[in-house]
């Protein structure tokens, strides 16, 4: 299983902290690469708030007698107190990310979203890179712990959050073929990122003009479509930074750039840093902390 997480107190420590506003105890990514299932059982719950992003497969998550199905493109809110009791599989290909916060605004922000109650609360956002986005830049903060971290990542959750409650407010039947439009776009750059990918092509194949479904791309997901492909080619290319021995020119053709040296300069404008520098300093960070690579 391919795992990258972050936590504020060396470790999971399952918080229920009522003086601050927020309060991130920890949060991660996890990917099934072998494992044929991976199942969470807490029958107690935790202390502390969880919200899960389903980015891609799905979430099954028991809820008392029944079963809960948060596919791709869902917010799963666990409020603290009650059973958790969730699986995915490696066969659907899952991929999500995690935070588990607390603090005396928690129920306030977490409810403005999914409202209701019971042990899972699921919201249909939409698949949008603007999620993963986020849970990265939380825990990337939580690992390296700059100045300021606590009040950038808190503002990260709540852009979270934000994001959904804006997602949940479109009704109209326009906004919804759009999204349906637009998802199977961000569906189809996932699962061909390594590919040539030519938006003109691809607008094309599903009769939309070329105009269209860029400003629509754009009004969906805060982003034009090249913008985004390339956002994932970068993000993929730094998991297998930090995951493999492959050399840079062979992570640029695996995430679709043939060139080595326009594959380090597109990774070094959205990251800030090469990609042997990007490598060093993960790995780094891993050794320094003791944890295994």
């Amino acid at each position: 299983m391919y795992a990258n997480t972050g936590y504020h107190y060396e470790t999971d420590v399952d918080k229920d902290e009522k003086e601050l506003l927020i309060d991130i105890t920890s949060c991660g990514n996890y990917r099934l690469r072998t494992m044929p299932f991976l199942n969470t059982t807490r029958p107690n719950g935790r202390r502390d708030y969880q919200i899960m992003y389903v980015a891609s497969g799905n979430v099954y998550c028991m809820d008392r007698e029944s079963e809960q199905i948060a596919p791709a493109g869902s917010l799963i809110l666990f409020p603290p107190g009650f059973p958790q009791n969730y699986t995915y599989y490696r066969e659907e290909q899952p991929e999500v990310y995690w935070v588990h916060f607390s603090g005396s605004d928690a129920k306030r922000i977490t409810d403005e979203v999914f409202g209701g109650s019971g042990a899972v609360r699921i919201a249909a956002v939409g698949i949008s890179p603007e999620y993963p986005y986020l849970y990265l830049q939380i825990i990337r903060e939580l690992q390296v712990q700059n100045p300021c971290f606590e009040d950038l990542i808190s503002l990260y959750l709540r852009e979270i959050l934000l994001l959904a409650k804006r997602a949940q407010s479109e009704t109209s039947g326009t906004d919804r073929k759009m999204k349906r439009e637009i998802e199977a776009a961000v569906r189809y750059f996932n699962e061909n990122y390594s590919e040539p990918v030519h938006i003109s092509e691809y607008a094309k194949s599903q009769n939309m003009s070329t105009c269209w479904f860029i400003r629509s791309f754009r009004q969906y997901t805060g982003m034009p479509p090249l913008q985004y492909l390339t956002r994932i080619r970068v993000a993929k290319a730094a998991s297998l930074l930090e995951s493999t021995d492959y050399n840079i020119g062979e992570i640029g053709t695996v995430v679709g750039y043939e060139n080595p040296l326009y594959f380090s300069r597109i990774f070094k404008k959205q990251t800030g840093c090469s990609p042997a520098e990007y490598r060093r300093r993960r790995l780094g960070k891993l050794t320094s902390s003791g944890d295994t690579l």
